[in-house]
């Protein structure tokens, strides 16, 4: 599509007029039918959007109850003003997180139709209000502006606030979708919605952090100083502008409301150039190829020239970038990487923790490894043909155990000491990482058992970390393992007990734990490896699944 047929004059006439003319109900009426058809897709989705709805509306009666009865008190303007700043920011992030959970956040879909920009804007602004996200945003909005509105002056600001409020929601979701459209559409779009598990955990982590540090002080003035500030933000500063004129500040309300109003315009300003150059300017696969010469391929790396040469360097690299490049290995690696590091140092922040704590990252990052074959999927036949004899067995198992320690031991090493550091307990320190080093040899010897007894598949699409029919085998991989891996840990927490109890050094822990660790890996690798020549067939038909 040209430019000028998305941007024509506004007093010229032709198929874009006639189109526009009516847009909005048909928009309205396409999103109704969008989730009629979904619905009759199968018994299943129909009841999952069910129940969905049904939590959600009585969730949402129940905020909506509980914003009512807050009315009045001196909490009220506090509370509301930075749930709807959360409530705007998860509308914000929503687009990044969850690009498939609705499909008509892609407006690339409309390129080929003449539409014109604004009445598209119009149309697909009032199309977004149809769903169970805007209702609940409505019932949360509503109740916000009711809780903080007092006289016929604040109920009339009121009334302009809610509207202002959910509009901006839904005008900053359509927006970012709009100008990130061609990043959650490809693949980089993929890796970051596999990452919101991240995201959603560290904020679970940040928000427990905070009620946890605020129900100590009992005192909710410590917020005002935040909602100073939060009440000149939109589109939380239309409920300050309700609050603002119920105490008879009509002033700072009309200015705080023409906060909101402009920064609602000013999306959709945006949100309209971006409709622009995005039905307007072609995009990479529309680019004619270089004519130039072919890019030389890049050179090997510090990486490699670390790495022996011969299958172990070869294996080490493979595992490696798996991590960093398949979306679902990444999101699993940083995932418990992040929390790992979050729950000791947070415990430790809140003077609840303990330097053992770290071993939780170890753990975390020590079951990653109960389905080593999983993640290759069907590539795993290429690594299948290169095993013939236990001894490959042995070589390719062994440079996927190099490959993570790479990152393991580094990692332990980190949150041990940051831990140990926030905690003030550095005497500690040497026993709990004897510990964690025992901790990871164990688990990673029972990581290359159960990889080996239990093999399963890990989807490559969808958010299933599993392949169907194949849930019985990870759930047997993970007991297998969690068991093997306590076995193995008791006579090393066995002997922790003791040195404690009679009054020994500690230490001694350090370098015991460190060989009895080293020692347990190579046991799991002896033993992993005849196994796994054996079952090769079996192991490759299992991962082939996804």
């Amino acid at each position: 599509m040209s430019a000028d047929t998305v941007v024509a004059p506004a007093g010229s006439a032709g198929p874009a007029d006639a189109v526009s003319s009516g847009l909005t109900p048909l928009f309205v009426r396409l999103k109704l039918a969008l989730l009629k058809n979904g619905l009759r897709q199968s018994s299943g989705r129909t009841a999952a959007f069910i129940a969905s709805f049904v939590l959600v509306v009585l969730f949402s009666a129940a905020q909506l109850l509980g914003l009512i009865l807050l009315r009045g008190t001196e909490f009220a303007p506090a509370f509301t003003l930075l749930i709807t700043l959360v409530l705007a920011l998860g509308w914000t992030f929503m687009p990044l997180f969850f690009p498939s959970g609705d499909e008509t956040l892609d407006p690339s879909r409309l390129v080929m139709l003449p539409l014109r920009p604004r009445p598209l804007v119009r149309a697909l602004l009032v199309a977004s209000l149809v769903g169970i996200g805007p209702l609940f945003t409505v019932c949360l909005v509503v109740g916000s502006v009711i809780a903080v509105a007092h006289g016929f002056a604040g109920a009339v600001t009121a009334l302009l606030g809610a509207v202002l409020t959910v509009l901006t929601c839904v005008a900053l979701a359509r927006t970012v979708a709009t100008l990130n459209v061609r990043l959650l559409t490809s693949r980089r779009g993929r890796d970051l919605a596999v990452l919101s598990g991240l995201v959603i955990a560290v904020g679970i982590q940040v928000v427990n952090f905070g009620w946890q540090r605020l129900a100590r002080s009992g005192d909710l003035s410590v917020l005002d100083p935040v909602t100073e500030v939060v009440q000149w933000i939109p589109p939380a500063s239309a409920v300050g502008a309700v609050h603002s004129v119920s105490e008879g500040a009509y002033g700072r309300g009309v200015c705080q409301l023409l906060l909101a109003v402009a920064a609602l315009v000013l999306l959709l300003w945006v949100w309209e150039r971006g409709l622009v150059k995005l039905m307007t300017e072609p995009d990479g696969s529309t680019l004619q190829a270089s004519s130039g010469p072919s890019r030389k391929e890049s050179k090997a790396g510090p990486l490699s020239r670390l790495l022996p040469d011969g299958r172990t360097g070869a294996t080490v690299q493979r595992v490696l970038r798996y991590i960093w490049r398949d979306p679902k290995t990444k999101g699993a690696w940083i995932t418990s990487l992040a929390i790992g590091l979050i729950i000791p140092v947070f415990n430790a922040l809140q003077g609840t923790g303990s330097v053992y704590l770290a071993c939780i990252a170890t753990g975390m990052l020590g079951m990653l490894t109960f389905n080593q074959f999983g993640t290759d999927t069907s590539a795993f036949w290429m690594v299948a043909t290169s095993i013939s004899t236990t001894r490959d067995a042995y070589e390719e198992l062994r440079a996927r155990l190099l490959a993570l320690l790479a990152i393991t031991i580094p990692y332990t090493l980190l949150v041990t000491c940051v831990t140990a550091a926030v905690v003030g307990d550095w005497r500690t320190l040497p026993e709990v990482l004897g510990l964690a080093f025992a901790l990871l040899g164990a688990l990673l010897a029972a990581g290359m058992v159960a990889s080996m007894r239990y093999p399963y598949s890990v989807p490559s699409e969808g958010s299933k970390t599993v392949a169907p029919g194949q849930g019985s085998l990870a759930w047997m991989s993970l007991v297998a393992g969690v068991v093997v891996s306590m076995v193995l840990c008791a006579p090393l927490i066995a002997l922790t007990v003791w040195l404690h109890v009679a009054g020994h050094a500690t230490w001694i822990l350090l370098p015991v734990g460190t060989v009895y660790g080293a020692l347990a890996a190579w046991v799991g690798l002896k033993a992993a490896a005849p196994g796994t020549a054996r079952r090769l067939p079996e192991i490759l038909g299992a991962v082939s699944k996804g």
